[in-house]
């Protein structure tokens, strides 16, 4: 039987990225390698998480994908092309938005509708696209009734999904998410993470986070576990938070749900199953044990 395979969007091979240090006379003062032979397939339409502490090469790695750093060695392509193609810069970026932590950073309108169509008018889109554009990320964002306001005056979440919106108007076929709710409360973080999704789910756009906010993890298809620049766990959130103690090794947390079933199956509880993600899921379990008590 004829299989057809999913073209990968993303898709990283032998990558590796040395950070070079010069002194004032232009001579090489040190040398951090930051990626080592990175391997990393991303197919059409997925939601991948990326966990690691600081300097596991997380961001570095997301910043390869989006053609803001270029590989030492090995190559990174997306939806085909390559990023050490200088020529190719602007349709990856196209192709990969990114996200970063502080959404300041990125809002350059006065206006929000204006900030979120600055980037298709960049690229000389016609006026009425470009509206349409503006129009349909703002909805999907659930932030068209806010068009008119300032982005000064928005909560640190709706400025996210501002920034956000800015880079849905490109209409990118993925969307790297580089700590996106770092600088956010727990309601912005929600609302971040629930558009994330939605754009996945609705929109079939490919959304590769990195987070180190475990609960913002249980939903992805697939989860890469990073430490010193290489791949160390690979797997669905359900097989990787069920390596609790490898995780720790990490210096990595689990979901508090993870962590609340794990204590209980050391204390006797061994029938509760591992990798349980949620709460709703640790008090269905709990009350499936205690009913056939």
């Amino acid at each position: 039987m004829y299989i057809k395979r999913v073209m990968a969007i993303v898709e990283t091979k032998d990558l590796s990225f040395d950070y070079i240090r010069r002194d004032d006379e232009g001579n090489v003062s040190s040398v951090n390698r930051a990626l080592n032979d990175v391997d990393l397939s991303v197919e059409k339409g997925e939601f991948i998480a990326i966990l690691g502490g600081n300097g596991s090469g997380k961001s570095t790695l997301a910043k390869h994908i989006n053609a803001i750093l270029y590989p030492t060695e090995g190559y990174v392509l997306v939806d085909g092309e390559n990023t050490s193609d200088e020529t190719k810069t602007l349709s990856i970026r196209q192709k990969a938005g990114m996200i970063f932590q502080n959404p300041d950073n990125q809002i350059i309108g006065s206006i929000v509708e204006e900030d979120v169509g600055f980037g298709p008018e960049n690229i000389g889109m016609p006026t009425k696209e470009i509206w349409e554009r503006v129009e349909e990320a703002l909805k999907i964002l659930g932030m068209w009734e806010y068009r008119k306001h300032s982005p000064m005056r928005l909560s640190g979440g709706q400025k996210q999904r501002v920034a956000i919106a800015g880079v849905v108007a490109m209409h990118p076929k993925c969307i790297i998410m580089d700590e996106p709710t770092a600088m956010l409360d727990p309601v912005g973080r929600k609302d971040v993470i629930r558009a994330a999704r939605a754009l996945n789910d609705v929109e079939q756009v490919t959304v590769i986070l990195i987070t180190h906010y475990m609960e913002e993890v249980v939903y992805a298809d697939r989860v890469f576990v990073m430490e010193h620049g290489n791949i160390r766990m690979t797997g669905t959130p359900r097989e990787i938070f069920s390596r609790v103690e490898e995780l720790e090794e990490l210096r990595l947390n689990v979901p508090q749900a993870t962590r609340l079933a794990y204590e209980l199956k050391k204390r006797g509880l061994s029938e509760l199953p591992d990798g349980i993600l949620t709460e709703k899921e640790l008090v269905a379990e709990l009350c499936r044990l205690y009913s056939t008590i």
